[in-house]
């Protein structure tokens, strides 16, 4: 394993370990993998004259596909915990439809717990439990349980995925019912121990605001631009700060095409109506595929 699988292993075996006894960790420690990778590509690509984006791509790729995993590892291991699967306070649901899930100051320890999962896990915005029906239970921040628009999510593709494969499932970008934004779930199913029966499912929304802040913060210059899409192309996070409310998809792009069909390597196309030199890499999102999308104006590429 070479060193930044030793970080990021480490990172998230600290992680647990504070988790399970309900406590913090600092956040350097959850992101030196990230920010290893980061040092990485400015000490060794960021100056190179030559453009060298396969290789750029293939960093930061890595990357996200450490933090997904990470993240699905983090809602895979509490889930077993007893406070996660109980459900005592399920007859609540039936007095509290207004509110959408069990009150703010009920399952204390179950809210507890994924309080200190987002103050320590950051690639995580909320974190909620579903039932088998797909009924909210409860969600943290509570403020997000309150602005939710539903009360059931079993429609939603990563309640099912969850459901049907019996795995950890990230679903397709779709929109917050609690804040309006685009945001992805990673959904695990929980099951009784002595029947298989299913518990819930556990599930963290990934606050896409992270990935934005990674891809701004690289020394790019005013010609090159990166972006994250999902499997349908849609954006999830864009190094142009001008571009972030902009809804685009690059879906018909070739070298999107390519990455979905998990190869990699650098073309040149056109991209909104300019000739552009893109570099791709596919994200190995779980069961899922994302793509990284390296651009930059090709009369600029030696």
């Amino acid at each position: 394993m070479n060193r930044y699988g030793v970080l990021r292993l480490v990172s998230v075996t600290l992680t647990l370990f504070v988790l399970l006894v309900y406590s913090f960790t600092p956040r350097d420690i959850i992101f030196a993998y990230t920010e290893v990778s980061q040092n990485y590509i400015e000490n060794n690509v960021g100056q190179n004259k030559t453009y060298n984006g396969d290789l750029k791509v293939k960093i930061l790729a890595d990357g996200i596909e450490g933090r997904l995993k990470d993240a699905a590892a983090i809602l895979e291991i509490t889930g077993n915990l007893d406070v996660v699967k109980s459900t005592s306070n399920a007859t609540l649901l039936n007095t509290t439809s207004s509110i959408n899930g069990i009150p703010e100051n009920d399952d204390i320890e179950k809210r507890r717990l994924a309080k200190n999962i987002l103050s320590n896990f950051d690639v995580f915005e909320v974190i909620f439990f579903l039932m088998p029906n797909g009924d909210m239970y409860m969600e943290e921040p509570y403020m997000a349980q309150e602005n939710l628009t539903n009360s059931n999510f079993g429609f939603r593709g990563y309640f099912q995925g969850a459901v049907n494969t019996g795995m950890a499932y990230l679903g397709d970008v779709i929109i917050s019912a609690a804040s309006g934004l685009p945001q992805a779930e990673i959904a695990v199913p929980l099951y009784f121990p002595n029947n298989d029966s299913l518990v819930g499912v556990w599930t963290g929304a990934i606050d896409f605001d992270l990935f934005q802040e990674g891809l701004q913060s690289l020394n790019l210059t005013h010609n090159e631009r990166v972006i994250y899409v999902d499997n349908n192309g849609t954006k999830i996070a864009d190094s142009d700060k001008d571009l972030l409310t902009t809804s685009e998809s690059f879906s018909n792009l070739k070298s999107f095409k390519n990455a979905m069909i998990g190869q990699s390597g650098s073309i040149v196309e056109i991209v909104n109506g300019m000739k552009m030199f893109v570099s791709y890499q596919p994200i190995r999102a779980l069961q899922n595929t994302w793509v990284v999308l390296w651009m930059q104006t090709a009369s600029n590429i030696i």
